[in-house]
């Protein structure tokens, strides 16, 4: 199934912007000088890529063909997944909030962005590992090979949405900057 190998895949660009973000937050628990506005780059590659791109798949093409296939939304993996989207959407938002008040001049800011890029960080190392490890192998077996050519099928007509958008060559370039940005000296 062609669509778990595109996730896994954009899970290995999500995962090189969360080493990013927490070197990034470690160094300003540590007193270093990293710009508010890396942490406003880091929500905008969360919210338009990680959320908006590769959560939008999920959410809109396999997690429905799961649950139509007989998978429960609550109380099963989909559910736990949804839930770990939505935990993920209040980091990002709690974490970006804060970096404006930082970028304003509120100095004392600083300590909500780096608990919420570490609480952001732990939750999706954690959701990426089960879902690679658990909910893709469970889709293999759950999903009809007619539904998974569906969902291989829905997965090429989103992918070619984003491509006529540049919107892979647009944010695996903000994930290296970012990742030259955690470990730059100021």
């Amino acid at each position: 199934m062609e669509s778990t190998k595109i996730l896994m895949d954009e899970h290995r660009l999500i995962e090189r912007v969360l080493t990013a973000l927490q070197v990034a937050a470690q160094r300003v628990s540590q007193g270093d000088e990293i710009r508010p506005a890396f942490f406003l780059n880091a929500a905008l590659f969360i919210k338009n890529y990680a959320d908006g791109c590769h959560h939008n798949k999920e959410e809109g093409v396999l997690f429905v063909a799961l649950i139509s296939s007989g998978m429960p939304m609550q109380g099963g993996p989909v559910g736990a997944m949804l839930a770990d989207h939505e935990q993920g959407r209040l980091f990002t938002h709690e974490m970006r909030d804060a970096a404006q008040k930082w970028e304003a001049g509120d100095q004392s800011a600083s300590n909500a962005v780096v608990q919420n890029a570490f609480g952001y960080v732990a939750l999706l190392r954690q959701h990426i590992q089960k879902e690679d490890s658990i909910l893709f192998p469970m889709a293999h077996r759950v999903l009809s090979p007619e539904r998974q050519d569906q969902v291989d099928a829905d997965f090429d007509r989103l992918r070619a949405e984003e491509t006529v958008a540049g919107l892979h060559e647009k944010y695996l370039a903000l994930a290296e900057t970012l990742e030259i940005e955690s470990i730059r000296q100021i």
